[in-house]
């Protein structure tokens, strides 16, 4: 059994391409190649991680980047993206789709789509995503004169005005982003998992878990916490310090993308996680008292996802997880 996000609306069923065949032919391209959106998403998630660069900055916000390193974006996102879908390089434009040039445009503002001269006449791929607001929308539209803002900067870049956004035909529009949970913390909490210090990688690991419970939370907030090269070595089983069996003995377990942990985190109900992903749990051991909540078998017992004040009242070490691949987590 496997847990597939939920399809994602393709606006590009809904929306004519205006009898631009080319068009038509890269949307069908794309979404044979990428039907649920989950490629393209991931590929955002990790670009922006990757201008972030926690594990040797500590950032967690774009706020925090360097005008320079903000310059970078929209060229990380046109390279990742054809490493991961394998587009071939266009003739003109940036990719070859469907045997049609196509540029690719970035922004993480939207509607700041920055349009070269030599893009007229060609299609554009333009791509949004906001990691405040988690969302993110692709779509194609034709370059042409009418549709545009005049170019004013130094390269004469282009902007689409904003009464003619409805030529863009989406193809995803205002999906999900994976989740920046550290972004999206309150302050408090925040301060008490990114506490300094260089030799403080485990500690905030351990925070991290013990804090942000039944959410899901990928790899580039646990590089950002550790800040170390072996960041997932401080979740791993091992040494006693480590988060997993540290927190097991608060009553916590720390899912992780197994086929076993998936299943487990479906049966508690809660969020499941996805690839390259965590989900951390307090559990109680089953009772009547639970009786109509889920509840997973581990080690031969039932176990419920605790209540607040549920695992204080017992204090009952939480089970070890399965782990069906000894060497990875």
């Amino acid at each position: 059994m496997t847990f597939d996000a939920v399809p994602l609306p393709l606006f590009s069923d809904l929306q004519d391409d205006g009898g631009d065949e080319e068009l038509g032919r890269v949307r069908a391209e794309l979404v044979s190649m990428d039907p649920s959106g989950q490629r393209f998403a991931a590929v955002l998630r990790e670009t922006i991680d990757q201008l972030l660069n926690g594990e040797h900055t500590g950032h967690y916000a774009w706020k925090q980047l360097l005008k320079t390193e903000k310059t970078h974006a929209g060229t990380m996102v046109e390279i990742n993206l054809q490493r991961r879908f394998g587009f071939d390089n266009g003739d003109e434009m940036d990719y070859s789709i469907a045997a049609v040039d196509v540029d690719c445009k970035y922004s993480q503002r939207f509607g700041a789509w920055m349009i070269p001269p030599e893009a007229l006449g060609h299609l554009c791929l333009l791509v949004w995503a906001d990691d405040g607001e988690s969302r993110w929308s692709a779509g194609l539209v034709r370059i042409r004169p009418e549709i545009l803002n005049g170019g004013s900067n130094r390269d004469q870049k282009m902007t689409i005005r904003a009464e003619h956004r409805d030529k863009i035909v989406w193809i995803w529009k205002d999906a999900e982003l994976p989740e920046n949970v550290l972004l999206h913390l309150d302050a408090d909490t925040r301060a008490k998992i990114l506490v300094p210090g260089a030799k403080k990688g485990q500690a905030r690991i351990n925070q991290l878990f013990r804090l942000v419970l039944g959410r899901r939370i990928g790899r580039g907030v646990v590089r950002t916490a550790a800040q170390q090269v072996d960041y997932m070595a401080r979740v791993r089983e091992g040494g006693k310090g480590r988060a997993r069996p540290k927190l097991r003995e608060e009553g916590i377990i720390i899912l992780g993308d197994y086929q076993k942990h998936q299943d487990i985190a479906a049966a508690l109900g809660g969020p499941v996680p996805g690839k390259g992903e965590f989900v951390s749990h307090r559990v109680v051991r089953a009772s009547p008292a639970h009786e109509g909540r889920p509840s997973a078998e581990i080690e031969g017992s039932l176990w419920v996802v605790a209540r607040p004040g549920e695992w204080e009242h017992e204090k009952e070490p939480a089970p070890r997880l399965p782990d069906p691949q000894a060497n990875q987590v």
